[in-house]
């Protein structure tokens, strides 16, 4: 309950704002509490719960009350603990309707906060909260570190270089103990809770990732980890896609014809990387674009809107991109169930999608889709396949649909719809997915038709007829021959049929 007061002695609340942010500790510190200071019960029963279910805003809020309680200790500041009577779970309103009803100054650094106390007639302070810096988060990295890696118990660890080029670098022969983790740990939570370009993307009992401009921070605590972990990550470059230099004839399909476009790669290789300036080569292409994305660490311009899959839906950011239709959307990363439907029913929708997806081969990103999709609809929904290996683009593949008998079945019977995967520069054949029975195979058709088959068929073809053009697509051989030549037709298919069983291709034979 309240003690008495002396008649005229201003009296001071707070709220939750205030006390996280170290701003009450501000200005009782500048000596800007001429009064009483009251913090209400239920802000500290608040804190308290948070803090028991490791929630590390309710230990620094705890932590910074006790601060404050002794710093008006020291310059004979009374400080009250009072229970509002009232019962609600929003804190915030918990404090404007005690300051309402008692005639108190509220204190904030909460915009909303402010107008609706205002609004109620309530006396408040406004303090703009402060603008941290990342200090002891800092001092570990240079302008060649990619990331860092921060473990209590262990060295601080640094990865120095470039995307698939770094080595893991001892930064100290100290080991850093828990305490040291912790204050690291609060500083970027005191920078997430003030600076207005942070992002909490994910809060959970034991783990935290935050998007701080230009880092990526994870910070994992027990007992879901063995001890308290930080990893840190900061892009070096944000290169135009024009600076990956790829061929004049990729650069075409970006922009022509490439609607439904993996992104592919091991974890580190540049992936979301080269995404973020695909991203912006189609705004400079004057494209509507947007991207869905967890954590939200791509550095895009203002005309791009980033979602979040943290703080919305699937069937929410499906609503939002149907109707607003981008040209292009840059879904980083693809990892549930619900991440390739929304991926493929945005795609199908008529929406430009690009994917990330974790893949060690390209062909490993086409796989990730079978059994998700019906095998027919994976040219619909993905005709480019782009693989990422230290920060270069290494393979592109063109992905299409034919009707044709597999590479390596001799049966004519057996022809089916066949999804080719191409070598999108050379257009050689690499893989053939089908069904064969129940199960949906993926043939690397390298295997079954190499060079030396190719030779060997060849070979036997001109043994027959020597001025023949023979070409090869897959299983399907071409010959092209005068007609001077081919003169017992009969006969010669017979012998092109004796070729076509003994090798398993099928033989076109043209008369010119």
């Amino acid at each position: 309950m309240c003690g008495v007061r002396e008649v005229g002695v201003e009296t001071y609340v707070p709220d939750a704002s205030v006390i996280t942010n170290g701003v009450l500790k501000m200005i009782v510190v500048e000596g800007k509490i001429k009064g009483v200071l009251v913090i209400l019960k239920e802000l500290i029963d608040y804190f308290e719960s948070l803090a028991k279910s490791n929630r590390s805003l309710g230990i620094l809020g705890l932590d910074e009350m006790r601060f404050v309680r002794t710093a008006c200790s020291s310059r004979g500041i009374p400080v009250e603990v009072v229970s509002s009577g009232k019962k609600t779970d929003d804190i915030d309103a918990l404090v404007r309707w005690y300051a309402l009803d008692t005639g108190a100054t509220l204190i904030t650094s909460s915009k909303t906060q402010q107008l609706a106390s205002e609004a109620l007639g309530v006396r408040v302070l406004y303090v703009e909260p402060p603008r941290s810096r990342l200090t002891m988060l800092e001092k570990f990295f240079d302008d060649k570190t990619m990331s860092v890696h921060l473990k209590e118990g262990a060295p601080p660890y640094a990865k120095q270089g470039r995307p698939g080029k770094w080595r893991l670098v001892q930064l100290s022969e100290n080991l850093l103990s828990r305490e040291e983790i912790e204050a690291i740990a609060d500083e970027i939570l005191e920078v997430a809770r003030t600076d207005p370009e942070a992002i909490i993307e994910i809060e959970r009992p034991n783990s935290i990732i935050i998007q701080l401009n230009l880092y990526r921070v994870i910070i994992a605590r027990p007992p879901m980890s063995d001890g308290w972990e930080i990893t840190a990550v900061k892009p070096l470059a944000r290169p135009k896609l024009e600076d990956y230099a790829l061929p004049e004839k990729l650069m075409k399909r970006l922009e022509e014809k490439a609607e439904g476009i993996l992104i592919a790669g091991a974890p580190g290789m540049g992936k979301t990387t080269f995404a973020q300036a695909l991203a912006d080569y189609y705004r400079r292409k004057n494209k509507v674009v947007k991207t869905i994305e967890s954590p939200r660490d791509m550095h895009l311009p203002p005309e791009v809107t980033q979602y979040s899959k943290t703080y919305a839906t699937a069937d929410e950011l499906h609503d939002i991109l149907l109707l607003s239709r981008p040209d292009y959307t840059v879904f980083d990363e693809l990892r549930t169930d619900s991440d390739f439907k929304l991926y493929v029913d945005l795609r199908l929708a008529g929406i430009g999608m690009v994917g990330v997806i974790h893949a060690t081969s390209p062909i490993d990103a086409l796989q990730r889709f079978i059994g998700r999709i019906d095998l027919g609809m994976i040219p619909s929904v993905i005709d480019t396949v782009l693989f990422l290996e230290e920060g270069e683009v290494r393979k592109v593949y063109d992905v299409s649909m034919s009707v044709k008998l597999p590479t390596g079945l001799k049966e004519a019977d057996l022809a089916r719809p066949v999804v080719e995967v191409r070598d999108f520069l050379s257009g050689q054949l690499e893989y053939e997915m089908y069904t064969f029975g129940e199960q949906t195979v993926v043939v690397p058709v390298k295997q079954v038709v190499g060079g030396d088959f190719e030779a060997m068929v060849k070979k036997a073809i001109l043994s027959l007829l020597p001025s023949a053009e023979v070409t090869f697509d897959g299983s399907i051989v071409t010959v092209v021959v005068p007609k001077e030549e081919a003169r017992s037709t009969r006969k010669l298919k017979r012998r092109l049929a004796n070729i076509e069983r003994k090798y398993g291709v099928i033989i076109s034979l043209r008369l010119i």
